[in-house]
C-alpha cells in the first residue's frame, strides 16, 4: 500500500519548502559569512566517517564515545558534570581540519553507566586507557577541560606511554584544588561541601545556577548571556547520575596531581582564563606549568571557565597552532 500523504508531489513540495525554511532560519540567525562557513563545515564534516558506541570496562561499566573522521586522533576529556557534547565546537572544528576526533562520557556522566562506585580519578584514567586500547589510539593529542584536565593528566602519566603525542589542559584542576598544609592557596573544604549539599538538595536548580552565573562568566557586568548555552549545560548535567556526580566532587577537588604532572614527558599546553571563577588560575595553571617538564602557559585575559564555548573562535585556532607546532 502506498501512503499518498508522503509520496504525492504536493507533499514533496511542502517538505522542500520546510527544509529550505529551516536552513534559511539557521542562516538568518547568523551573520552571512559565519552562516556560510558553518553550513560548509557541517556539510564537510557529515561527509566523513562518523561513529559512536560503547565499550565495556573490566568492572562492567559501559562508556559511551564518539569517534569521527580519520587522521591523527584528538581525544577530548569533558568537565564535571557534563558529557562529550560539551566539545561540539571543538569536535566539528577539528574534524573539518582533517583530524580524527574522539570524546567520551565519563563513567556516571552523560550516556555512560550511572555507576555507584568507581567514581574516582584512578577509574576515570583506566576507562580512558580501555577506550584508547579498543580504538587503537596512537600519536594522540589529549585535551582536557576542568575535571577532564585532571583525568587527562592522570591518564597520560599512568597509561599514555607510547600512545600520546601532546597534552592540553584548559581551565584544569591540577595540581590540586583543595586547601591543605601543602597547598595553602587552595579552596577550603567548605566550598566543596557546599557543592555536595546543593547537589543533594536540588540538583536541577543547582545545575541551572552554575551555568547562569560563574561557569561562563554570565554574572559579570555586560556579559552576553546565552539561554541556549545555559540549557545545554543543564541538559548534559541532568543526563548523568546524581551519585556519580556527588562522588566526582571529591575526585576533582581532593586528588593531588603533582606526581602526574612531574611524570608527564610530552609537550603540554596549559590554557587558562584569568577570570576563571570555578578553578582560580593562581592555584591551578600557574602552579601546574612549573611542574611540567615541557609545559607552556597561555593566559587569556577576562576569559571565564567555560571559554571553550564562549570563546571557541579564539581557543580553537590556538589549539590548532599548538597541535601543529
Amino acid at each position: 500500500m502506498t501512503d499518498s500523504s508522503t509520496s504525492s508531489p504536493s507533499a514533496a513540495t511542502r517538505r522542500a519548502v520546510l527544509t529550505a525554511a529551516s536552513v534559511a532560519a539557521v542562516a538568518g540567525a547568523l551573520p552571512a559569512a559565519a552562516a556560510a562557513q558553518s553550513l560548509q563545515q557541517v556539510a564537510q564534516a557529515t561527509g566523513k566517517q562518523q561513529s559512536s558506541g560503547f565499550i565495556t570496562t573490566l568492572d562492567g561499566t559501559e562508556i559511551f564515545y564518539k569517534d569521527w573522521g580519520s587522521g591523527q586522533p584528538i581525544v577530548f576529556h569533558h568537565g564535571w558534570p557534563l558529557s562529550a557534547d560539551d566539545w561540539d565546537a571543538q569536535m566539528l572544528y577539528f574534524l573539518d581540519q582533517g583530524y580524527r576526533v574522539i570524546a567520551h562520557d565519563r563513567r556516571g556522566h552523560g550516556r555512560s553507566s550511572q555507576t555507584a562506585t568507581g567514581n574516582d580519578m584512578d577509574h576515570y584514567a583506566a576507562d580512558v586507557a580501555a577506550l584508547a586500547e579498543r580504538l587503537d589510539l596512537r600519536d594522540a593529542i589529549h585535551i582536557g577541560h576542568s575535571t577532564g584536565g585532571g583525568e587527562a593528566a592522570h591518564y597520560v602519566a599512568r597509561h599514555g606511554k607510547g600512545r600520546v603525542a601532546k597534552l592540553v589542559l584548559i581551565g584544569a584542576v591540577p595540581p590540586i584544588m583543595l586547601k591543605t598544609e601543602a597547598n595553602p592557596g587552595g579552596l577550603p573544604i567548605e566550598v566543596f561541601d557546599g557543592f555536595r549539599q546543593a547537589l543533594a538538595a536540588n540538583r536541577a536548580q543547582f545545575y541551572l545556577d552554575i551555568p547562569s552565573g560563574p561557569f561562563y562568566g554570565f554574572n559579570r557586568p555586560g556579559a552576553k548571556i546565552s539561554e541556549g548555552v545555559i540549557r545545554n549545560w543543564w541538559r548534559q548535567g541532568m543526563m548523568g547520575g546524581a551519585k556519580a556526580h556527588y562522588d566526582c566532587i571529591k575526585a576533582f577537588s581532593e586528588t593531588d596531581f603533582t606526581n602526574d604532572l612531574k611524570a608527564i614527558d610530552v609537550p603540554t599546553m596549559v590554557m587558562h582564563g584569568d577570570d576563571d571563577q570555578i578553578v582560580p588560575i593562581a592555584d591551578s595553571a600557574l602552579l601546574a606549568v612549573k611542574l611540567l617538564s615541557k609545559g607552556t602557559l597561555k593566559v587569556y585575559e577576562k576569559f571565564p571557565h567555560g571559554m571553550c564555548t564562549t570563546h571557541a573562535d579564539v581557543v580553537n585556532p590556538d589549539l590548532l597552532a599548538f597541535i601543529q607546532s
